[in-house]
This record gives structure tokens, sequence and C-alpha cells, in this order.
């Protein structure tokens, strides 16, 4: 069930909503939220109920480990409750790319598992081992089980994130106040919740056609359609993840709860290190909280004493960014493609944080485009699975395959002719279309304010309320071809 579904817009979010609300009025606290969890397993169990008992299994385990390393602190049981999920999550999303990696080393032919992914399997097991680890830390209160289901599974958050903290949610799920309806969460909820619609069913799903007429020419593609297809690919991500995101926190408002910001406007970065810190917020936070700094730590006092002669205090740092990010590199999929493009943001941060130290500052507009000319070259590994497509459309952006532009622009650009500029009919359909919306999509994402911003100055005005009613209702009636996330697949 997609959030861009007319199921889910007008029969399961009005049941749920009403049953949470009817049975906090009625009955004691624990039978709404019950509900709400019960909802929530539905929500999960629709895609392919047979991985519903995966997550059931998965959060009964966490949570016994959990409840007893709040009352022992017993790094043996912590060691094994890791490495228990990382187990569950390693075979069924990596298992099959290290046998296929074993079988091209060692010419064996081992057959692979062809193993479907259970959906949201990344995002709820990072989340449950932030709990188990600070239940050892005894930063856990005991909480009811009730209460950690509908942390783990509630169904805003559940697909795609954000990766939320149960010491800003738990208290949440805990104040009865919040079982009351609360009009101006509803009407924030649905202004961010219409946003993000718009944004995944206007904007991200019209530069996916792009995408996907580009991806058929890969092998031919020149310069211009290469540049159109990077192009439509990096805003179809960033509306589709901004679009989800927008959805995922104003459905939670309509139930009163706040869930954390996880896109903050990337594409307005001006060096590669704040790129990375705002996109998938909630992932980086994880990442830096759970694993770079007790990695840090660990190699400190472990490791680089004996090589303190040979790495600098900047080598250790940077040699620890390059491992986190192609972490998140294999958190995202299990592919070389994905390792390749965590290498490369980690290198990204790595050139800015040297750069930083010559003192050189770089005019604004030149420091944005570096920035944003780097994004599409990573984002090229991200897309395309297939490294040696990766590199034919890596030669096309930089005209190794032709410097070919389209014959209409002959007229005006005839100049360029005389530097081998070529102009000729290219196979890509509907181009200038193309052209135009990325031009759109520049102009919302570097000149408007982003969805939490304007949330903040959120009033229940009219102008709103006509503002909302557009976008809804265009909106939904062109939800003819429902589309999923391009995040679910992580």
């Amino acid at each position: 069930m997609l959030f861009n579904s007319p199921q889910f817009i007008f029969i399961f979010l009005p049941l749920v909503f009403g049953g949470y609300f009817f049975l906090g009025s009625i009955t004691n606290p624990y039978a709404a939220r019950a509900w709400l969890a019960s909802c929530s397993l539905f929500f999960y169990g629709w895609w392919n109920p047979r991985y519903l008992p995966l997550i059931l299994i998965s959060m009964v385990i966490n949570f016994l480990i959990g409840k007893y390393l709040i009352s022992h602190k017993t790094k043996l049981v912590l060691t094994a409750g890791i490495m228990l999920n990382l187990a569950f999550l390693g075979y069924y999303k990596y298992f099959d790319f290290f046998l296929d990696n074993f079988n091209s080393l060692f010419s064996t032919e081992m057959p692979l598992m062809q193993l479907a992914l259970p959906l949201a399997i990344s995002f709820f097991t990072f989340q449950q081992i932030t709990y188990i680890v600070d239940c050892y830390k005894g930063k856990v209160d005991n909480y009811h089980i009730v209460n950690y289901t509908l942390f783990i599974t509630f169904f805003p958050h559940l697909i795609a994130g954000p990766i939320v903290h149960h010491r800003a949610m738990m208290p949440q799920f805990q104040n009865t106040q919040n079982q009351k309806i609360n009009f101006e969460n509803i009407a924030l909820g649905i202004f961010a919740f219409s946003i993000g619609l718009f944004k995944k069913v206007i904007l991200a799903d019209n530069f996916s056609t792009t995408v996907l007429d580009g991806m058929q020419y890969i092998e031919t593609i020149t310069f211009f359609d290469a540049w159109i297809l990077i192009l439509s690919y990096t805003f179809q991500l960033y509306f589709d993840f901004s679009g989800y995101s927008d959805m995922a926190i104003g459905l939670a408002l309509l139930f009163n709860i706040k869930l954390p910001i996880n896109f903050n406007s990337p594409y307005k970065s001006v060096n590669f290190q704040e790129m990375a810190s705002r996109w998938h917020i909630t992932l980086t936070r994880f990442l830096y909280e759970y694993v770079y700094f007790p990695m840090n730590r660990y190699l400190s006092k472990k490791v680089f004493p004996f090589l303190s002669l040979t790495f600098s205090t900047d080598a250790k740092t940077n040699i620890n960014l390059i491992f986190l990010f192609i972490l998140s590199g294999i958190w995202h999929g299990a592919g070389w493609n994905f390792i390749i493009w965590g290498l490369l943001v980690g290198l990204g941060i790595i050139i800015y944080r040297m750069w930083t130290k010559t003192g050189i500052k770089l005019p604004l507009f030149a420091a944005w485009a570096l920035t944003f000319g780097y994004l599409n070259f990573t984002l090229v590994f991200f897309k395309i699975s297939q490294l040696d497509q990766a590199i034919m459309l890596i030669k096309a952006m930089l005209g190794f395959q032709g410097f070919i532009l389209p014959e209409q622009l002959a007229r005006i650009l005839h100049p360029l002719s005389m530097i081998g500029v070529e102009f000729a009919s290219t196979p890509l359909k509907d181009k200038y279309a193309a052209a135009g919306l990325i031009i759109l999509g520049f102009i919302i994402v570097l000149v408007f304010k982003n969805t939490s911003e304007k949330m903040q100055s959120f009033r229940p005005t009219f102008m709103y309320a006509v503002f909302i009613i557009i976008i809804l209702i265009y909106s939904l009636l062109n939800l003819t071809k429902v589309s999923e996330f391009l995040y679910f697949k992580f």
C-alpha cells in the first residue's frame, strides 16, 4: 500500500485515524496504541504477508534483549544482539551478492538463493540496533511491548524512514494528550502531506519517464541526452525522497506525533560535507553516533597507537570517513555500484576538508556548481548497477561519446560547430519538455523554502487552505499511475 494510492488515502488512512481517536476517547490508552500498531502491521503485511512474521520475530527478540540489558549490562548479550540483527539483514539483503562474487572469484557455480528483500528491513534493523545499544548504556526506560511495537512499526516512517530514536518517539506515544484530536496538527499535517504528494505525483513521476526512456540508450547516448538523463534522475530522486519525507511527517502529525526532519534542501549545499549532512539526515546521524564515533575511539586506542608515525590525525579522520560512507553505500544496496557511490561521497567530503586548509574561498556560485556537478557524477553509480553502463554514461557526460546537440539549437549555437560540436537528431523523447522540467526543478529547489521551513510559518488561513486544496486535488486527479518510492528498495 502506497501513500500515493487511492486505497491508502480514501480507505486505510480514514479508518486508522477514526479508530485511533475513537478508542482513545472511550478506553485506556493501550487500546488506541494497540489499534495503531495493529494497523501499522497490516500496512506492512499488505506488501507481502509472508514477511510479516519476520518483523514480528525481530521485534520480539530485540524487545527481550533490550529488557534484559536494562537490568543486566552484559556486553556479550549486546554483541550477540547486534550480530543477530546484522545477520538477519545480511542474509536477506547481501547473501546473494556474496554468493555471486564468490562464484566469480573462485569460478564456482553455487546457486543463488534469489531472496526477495523484505520491505523496510534496513530501516527497522538499524532502529532496533540503536534501541538495544541504548538499553545497554542505561538510556532506556522499561517500555511496554505495545509502545515498543508502535515505535518500530508506526506506518508513516516504517517503510522508508526517517530512522527514529526511541528518546524522541516513545514519550510521544506515551503522552495521553496525543490521543486527543488536535486540529492545528491536522491542518499542518495535511499541508505537509499535500506538498509531499505533489512532489511525488506531479514532479518525481514525470522526471521518471525521461529516466526510463534515457536508460534505453545508454550504449549510444551522447552529451546532451546524457545530461538530460542524469539531471532528470537527480531531480527524480530529490522530489521522490523529499516527497516521501514530507508525507511521512504530515501523516504522523495527524496522530500528534512529530517525526524528525530527514531532508533539508541538500541541493542548496555549497560543499559536499554540507550536502551529506542535509540528505537522509537520520541515517547520517545514526552512522556518526553508532558507527563513526565508536569506531574512531576503538581505532585510536587499539590500532592507530602502533601506526602513529605513519598516520596523522587528519589521515585517521579521512580513513574513518571513507569507511563510514562505504558502509552507507552498502546500507543502500547490495552491489559494487553502491560501494563505489559511498566511496565517492567520502572522497568528496575529504577533498572539501583538504581544500578548506588552503584558506582559498571559491565564489558562492562556483562552489555550488562544483558540488552539484560532482553530485551528478556520484548519482550515476547510485542509479546504475551495471558498472560498464555507468562508465558509458559518465563518458557521455564528459563528451567522450560525442558533443551532439539537438538540431533545433543549431541556429542559436552555430559558432559551437567550429570547435567540433555537432547538431543532429538525438533519440531521447520529449527532451525539450524534460529540459523545461529540469529548469523548473532548479527553481523549486534553489529559490523556494523547503517544506520544513514553510511549516514553521504555516497558519491555517484562507490562502493556505486554497493552496492546499489546489495542489491536493491536482495531485489526486493524477493518481492514474501509482508508482513506488525509490527508497522502498533500500
